[in-house]
Parts: C-alpha cells; structure tokens; sequence
C-alpha cells in the first residue's frame, strides 16, 4: 500500500511539474478550455480547476484530456490517503463502510494512474491504432473509477448520519465530479479524434 501510495505521488509530482513549466496563456486557450468543459456534467467545476493549465493545453483535446485526468487522480489520491488514516481511526459502526470506500478508492486511483500513464505514452509518432486502443482503455479505465467511486459512497447507504459519514461522502462525491469531468473530456477527444463514442 505505501508503496501503491509512493508510486502514485512519483507520477503526479512529475506530471504537475510539467504542468507548472507554462508561462502565460491566450485568451483562445482558456476560451477552449471553457468551451470543452461546457460538455461536462460539471463545467464551472472543470474551468476553475484546468483553466490554470491553458498555456499546457493549449488548443488541445488531447492535452487537455490528460491534464484533466492528472488533476482527477491528484484529487483521488488525496482522498484515498484521507481514507487509508481513518480505517484506523473508526471503531463504530461506519468503520466497516471506510473501509470498504478505502478500498474501492485505491482501486480508482489505480485506474486513473494507468489512465494518466497510458494517456502520457501516446504521441504524434504512435501508430494511429496503437493511439485509439490507447484511448479506449482509458475510457474504460475512467468509467471503472468512477463505477468504484460510485460504490464507495453507496455503501454508506445503511450508515446512520454522523460527521464520518458526511466527511467521507463529501470528499468521495467530489473525487466523482473531478473524475466524470475528466471521462467526459477523454470522450471527448475520442469522438474529436477518431469517432469514438
């Protein structure tokens, strides 16, 4: 699990150096970025967390997928070590909950890392073939995070209300915003790129 843990934060170190290698942004690019999170379930939430990567994105679907997925797996990190200290720190009766949430949730965020790691290997010189398997995984990569965020917080269902329950359900269903809006940017770029649905 630390080690789980340790590789993830490896990844997003590298990636949000290379994100924080940009200068200043147009004003095309951010209005780009505006304009694809229109598409999402939650476009304020997509504009105000990727808009301080336009000069990375650019004008790029392909990099403004990516971006997106960087920022969701951040989030999900965070939230998955949030988890990881409570269950051991629960003793009641939502202790069983946590830690079936942890569990789900280190699971998507080792789908969203291979999501991020795959997305980070494709190139102008890939193979076009090689690029759409590519992209079809990490559809299917992101669609299985967000599926076991999903589990997460429904397994709070029989929970009784409490500041536990509230807490978890709060930073889980925002991992799930983050991670909706990057699928959907992915789709995005798949449909943009090849027709994919």
């Amino acid at each position: 699990m630390i080690t789980h843990f340790f590789f993830s934060l490896l990844l997003l170190t590298s990636t949000f150096a290379y994100l924080a290698a940009a200068t200043t942004a147009t004003a095309g690019d951010t209005d780009f970025i505006r304009t694809s999170c229109n598409t999402t379930l939650y476009p304020e939430l997509c504009f105000s967390s990727l808009s301080r990567y336009a000069t990375v994105v650019q004008r790029s679907p392909a990099h403004l997928a990516r971006v997106a997925v960087a920022v969701a797996l951040a989030k999900a990190h965070r939230t998955a070590a949030y988890l990881s200290c409570q269950t051991t720190a629960i003793e009641d009766d939502s202790g069983a909950a946590v830690r079936d949430c942890f569990d789900n949730m280190d699971d998507a965020v080792g789908e969203i890392r291979g999501s991020l790691h795959q997305l980070r290997r494709l190139g102008p010189e890939s193979e076009p073939g090689s690029v759409r398997f590519g992209v079809s995984n990490v559809q299917t990569w992101m669609s299985a995070a967000l599926t076991d965020e999903e589990t997460c917080t429904d397994g709070f269902e029989g929970v009784a209300e409490g500041t536990v329950k509230r807490d978890v359900c709060d930073r889980v269903t925002m991992v799930k915003k983050f991670t909706s809006n990057a699928l959907a940017l992915v789709n995005s770029f798949a449909n943009k790129e090849f027709g994919m649905p």
